[in-house]
């Protein structure tokens, strides 16, 4: 069962998410809240799933009150406002729920959540019996997760062929034609993926190894796509490759 609350100063909006909790039976409202400094005193004594919160509220921005919590349960964004999606994405959110909420929108919201409810489950379980400097999958197989927009992807190694980094983001091209955007850093998504088989030539590229198809001077042929290397990269690539 899922423990959750519910943030908005609109009644209305709050009685159509206890309905749409009680129609779907898995979902346990522990409070409701038009003003989210009374929510705060639950957040810090209950075990809380799950928080339903506006944006657009007097007391405060629904933005800045999820801010202001240290240790954050997941949450969806429940509003008006559909150009505050791109922050919802930064902080985040597992879900943005634009009103008027259709109840099957709000199914596909809370299976988000119990996705990520999961996924945390497993990392936790892995990381009970891996150091934490061992830079192993925190899952402990031959796959990670990780967050793209609004959900959770598993994503299996060997179907990684390379990693771009953009600005904020990175690509992660795989075997299947579209490739998956995250709000990650190298560092992180090196500390998921096992050293023995992917590295970084470049910047802004990781590879796998095994995916290399050939050398050419200072690229790297993966199928038809050219890789630089960079040259602070070169020494480590080909003492790596033995070449």
């Amino acid at each position: 069962m899922i423990q959750c609350i519910i943030i908005d100063d609109e009644p209305l909006a709050i009685g159509v998410l206890k309905s749409y909790c009680e129609d779907l039976g898995e979902i346990n409202v522990l409070g409701s809240f038009t003003n989210p400094f009374e929510a705060i005193s639950v957040l810090s004594k209950e075990k809380i799933d799950l928080v339903f919160l506006d944006i657009e509220m007097p007391q405060i921005n629904g933005i800045d009150f999820i801010k202001s919590i240290d240790h954050r349960p997941h949450f969806v964004f429940t509003t008006a406002y559909p150009q505050y999606a791109i922050q919802g994405f930064d902080l985040n959110a597992s879900d943005y729920l634009v009103k008027p909420i259709p109840f099957v929108r709000f199914i596909k919201a809370i299976n988000r959540v119990k996705k990520l409810m999961e996924v945390n489950k497993l990392s936790n379980r892995g990381n009970e019996n891996v150091s934490p400097s061992s830079g192993s999958n925190p899952s402990g197989g031959n796959f990670l997760f990780v967050k793209s927009e609004y959900e959770t992807v598993k994503i299996n190694m060997e179907d990684i062929k390379y990693i771009q980094g953009l600005k904020d983001y990175l690509k992660i091209h795989t075997i299947h034609p579209k490739p998956i955007l995250t709000l990650m850093s190298f560092k992180d998504i090196q500390a998921k993926l096992p050293p023995e088989q992917f590295i970084r030539v470049h910047k802004s590229f990781l590879v796998n190894i095994s995916k290399i198809k050939s050398i050419q001077r200072s690229k790297i042929v993966i199928e038809d796509i050219r890789i630089p290397i960079g040259e602070s990269f070169k020494e480590g690539f080909f003492k790596r490759l033995g070449i």
